[in-house]
């Protein structure tokens, strides 16, 4: 009798709450959807954007010199214009510069093409051709993108003169590592139903304490990164990216014949508690290069270039001068 009393309450509880549960599941998603109409209309590209395989990708570019410094941002960064401006700006006197959006990122499109590295790569290569961005380049990859780079070094080696990764995984690490697209889905319905929306007026450091809180971004550059977290977090093509991470990880570690181009290894110290496992693997990677080399940034977490972002272009400044 007991159970069959509990049972009826869980089923009176259901009955009330779950229309409860959808009126305000359905007011979040207009909230969204209106918060998304303003950012649209107030935050146009910045760059150039182009049309790489039937959708527009956006490239910010800038600075001068011979060779070209090409940002790569980590998974799920939402606008790499912002991201990397802690670095561009300090190296543009000597060397030129150029930050890609992936597709789904910062003021690029979405695409229906799948997340498989070559085509990563492919794209953002046409992207650089059809702004005029000749090599030599030097990459910079941040987390995740390590791969995209480091694939472009390995099937246009005469095109790199040099990579600097920051707290980028070796393709081994990521290889060993299972996809988290279920993250990212959560991401995604937080973000489409307003959740993340109303969390970012009441907590701000949720979203930009792991990016030392962006006390090196302009506050204007602040605002737009927040309305492209709210735009981009968890889409389809960010997501698609994870679920491939694994298969794109063991397709560069099939084809690793050794870089013939400087490798900076740059990983974050974490404040003193890196892992073990993390910090072998990231000495492991500098062996690809024929002139790898690793430093640990103190004081410093997963996003160094937001830490240190002197160091970080002092690293990148070394190999344009080379």
């Amino acid at each position: 009798m007991k159970k069959k009393g509990i049972w009826k309450k869980i089923q009176t509880f259901m009955l009330y709450s779950l229309p409860l549960l959808l009126f305000l599941v359905t007011i979040g998603f207009v909230y969204q959807k209106k918060g998304e109409s303003r950012d649209y209309d107030k935050y146009t590209a910045v760059g150039e954007t182009y049309e790489v395989y039937g959708k527009k990708m956006h490239i910010y570019t800038g600075g001068k010199g011979s060779s070209t410094v090409v940002f790569h941002a980590g998974s799920g960064t939402p606008n790499p214009y912002v991201d990397f401006s802690t670095v561009y700006e300090k190296i543009g006197h000597e060397t030129k510069y150029a930050v890609i959006d992936r597709f789904g990122y910062g003021y690029s499109d979405l695409t229906n093409r799948k997340r498989d590295i070559d085509n990563i790569v492919d794209e953002n290569r046409k992207l650089l051709q059809e702004a005029g961005q000749k090599p030599p380049y030097i990459l910079v990859g941040h987390s995740l993108s390590s791969l995209e780079v480091i694939r472009y070094a390995q099937r246009y080696p005469e095109e790199v003169k040099g990579i600097v990764l920051l707290d980028g995984g070796s393709p081994k690490y990521y290889s060993e590592q299972k996809p988290l697209t279920f993250f990212s889905h959560v991401l995604q319905f937080f973000r489409t139903t307003g959740v993340f929306r109303f969390v970012y007026e009441i907590n701000e450091e949720f979203f930009i304490g792991g990016r030392n809180n962006l006390k090196f971004v302009p506050n204007e550059l602040k605002e737009v990164d927040q309305a492209f977290t709210l735009l981009k977090l968890g889409n389809k093509n960010v997501t698609d990216e994870l679920r491939q991470a694994q298969k794109n990880a063991v397709k560069v570690l099939k084809d690793n014949n050794g870089l013939a181009m400087p490798m900076t290894v740059s990983t974050a110290d974490s404040f003193g508690e890196v892992k073990k496992d993390w910090l072998e693997s990231q000495k492991e990677l500098t062996e690809w290069s024929s002139a790898g080399k690793h430093i640990v940034v103190k004081d410093s977490q997963h996003y160094i270039h937001h830490y240190r972002p002197d160091l970080i272009a002092e690293e990148i400044l070394n190999l344009a001068k080379k």
